[in-house]
């Protein structure tokens, strides 16, 4: 375990003050957070989930393919990880994307379910 101090605003302290017996909780989702605002490692999902979000047909569905964009930076971090090694935040937008195409399989299986049950 380690200890920090840090300098805060009153009015941030302020805030703090209600959650602070979760204060770890709260710093971890913040990096989280950031790590996820500021890596552009992770650009493309946005376009798939707000298209899943959209409650397409089941045909559109089946039919949905990365955009060549999202499909770059797919093949580009598969590449760096068989040379180099990818950094924490690569990594991170990696298991990121696992997640993204775990979704989308799943929305695959599903439109292929109904359409199969309706003829």
């Amino acid at each position: 375990m380690s200890t920090i101090t840090l300098e805060i605003s009153d009015e941030l302290a302020e805030r703090l003050q209600p959650v602070a017996h979760r204060l770890p909780l709260v710093i971890e989702m913040g990096l989280r957070e950031l790590y996820a605002a500021g890596a552009p490692a992770f650009e493309g999902a946005t376009e798939v989930l707000e298209f899943l979000a959209s409650q397409p047909a089941p045909r559109e569905i089946l039919a949905l393919r990365p955009s060549s964009r999202l499909q770059r930076r797919i093949d580009g971090l598969l590449e760096k990880n068989r040379t180099q090694g990818l950094t924490p935040e690569e990594e991170e937008a990696w298991k990121q994307y696992r997640y993204l195409e775990h979704l989308v399989r799943m929305a695959k299986a599903k439109a292929h379910l109904k359409l199969n049950a309706d003829g």
